[in-house]
């Protein structure tokens, strides 16, 4: 196996990583339409800031504002997935130009694949102004990326030498069913961040204003607006929509805690049983970071770090899934 194609592979796993935060960052100061157009901004391939170009720019929009600070974030933001782009091309060079690979070859189609339709989504949530459906999901495609990426390194980096007992599976099933649980979790976070829902629910453990909670309301959605930017749903709407991103996070630590303790406790190997840890022992950080961020009024930085939390929990389950998928021995028979 050649090591420019692990160094690559690691170096595009760490990236992936970046970009989520970046997105991240980008939503949490709301700098999603720091540059109106797409791929440039105003126009230009970076921020306009000479006299000519900040009146080109007014010039071909204005309805808009060139704000240095939001244009750059979103700029950086874009160069950093267009990076990861490219570097998803040379992944899919090196799936059809070598041989005995450790990584199946149609994770890394599915992958370029993926990547372009992320692409595409980046456009829309430019073009679309924020329309909160695609802003969702543009969030779960760069978690997506992040997942394929963190699937080829469990192929390239985990030994070979490392075998699963099979006495340490824990029903087949469970652990598709909790890393769904999990990413559905995952979702409703980014339709919360999309909505502006976040500051619509203070209090702990419940919102203070829980009587205007309403599944009725949770089916006004957000369409038919110009722009989408600062949220269009009313309050109570958006209240319900962080009421049930609360709620389904008990559900997800629950299950995600049985699913790792079973695990755990089936497992003879400190691989696995570490993994189930870190996973425990993420799944309680989060819920402490959820709630800290309630109580501090939505700080950017501690939100952001939620925000990785949940790239973490994901991987860290993913591996644990892995381990169990492809690292079994077979029965003796």
């Amino acid at each position: 196996m050649s090591n420019n194609y692990k160094y690559l592979t690691i170096f595009s796993t760490v990236l992936a990583l970046l970009v989520v935060a970046l997105g991240a960052y980008t939503r949490l100061s709301n700098a999603g339409l720091g540059c109106p157009d797409w791929p440039g901004c105003y126009g230009f391939l970076t921020v306009p800031n000479t006299e000519g170009e900040l009146l080109q720019a007014a010039n071909a929009f204005p309805n808009s504002t060139v704000e240095p600070l939001k244009a750059w974030i979103e700029m950086i933001h874009r160069y950093f997935a267009s990076s990861l782009g490219l570097l998803v091309i040379a992944l899919l060079f090196f799936a059809f130009n070598k041989v005995n690979l450790a990584v199946p070859r149609k994770l890394t189609v599915s992958l370029f694949v993926l990547i372009l339709f992320q692409g595409f989504l980046g456009m829309l949530t430019v073009t679309m102004n924020l329309q909160p459906f695609i802003v969702m999901g543009h969030l779960l495609g760069g978690f997506c990326i992040l997942a394929l990426l963190a699937l080829h390194c469990f192929h390239l980096l985990t030994p070979k030498s490392i075998a699963i007992h099979k006495s340490s599976t824990f029903n087949g099933y469970m652990s598709e069913f909790s890393i769904a649980i999990l990413v559905l979790q995952i979702a409703l976070g980014g339709w919360v961040a999309a909505n502006y829902a976040a500051p619509h629910c203070v209090g702990l453990p419940i919102c203070e204003n829980i009587h205007l909670f309403s599944t009725e309301s949770l089916f006004h959605l957000p369409v038919g607006e110009e722009n989408y930017e600062y949220g269009v749903l009313p309050f109570e709407t958006r209240l319900s929509i962080h009421m049930v991103h609360r709620g389904w996070a008990v559900v997800t630590l629950l299950v995600l805690a049985v699913w790792a303790w079973k695990v755990y406790q089936a497992s003879e190997e400190a691989l696995l049983k570490n993994a189930s840890v870190m996973l425990i022992v993420g799944l309680i950080t989060q819920i402490l970071l959820g709630a800290i961020i309630v109580q501090l009024q939505f700080p950017i930085l501690i939100t952001l770090f939620h925000n990785l939390m949940a790239a973490i929990l994901l991987m860290t389950s993913l591996y644990i899934w892995f381990l169990l998928r492809y690292r079994v021995q077979p029965e003796v028979v």
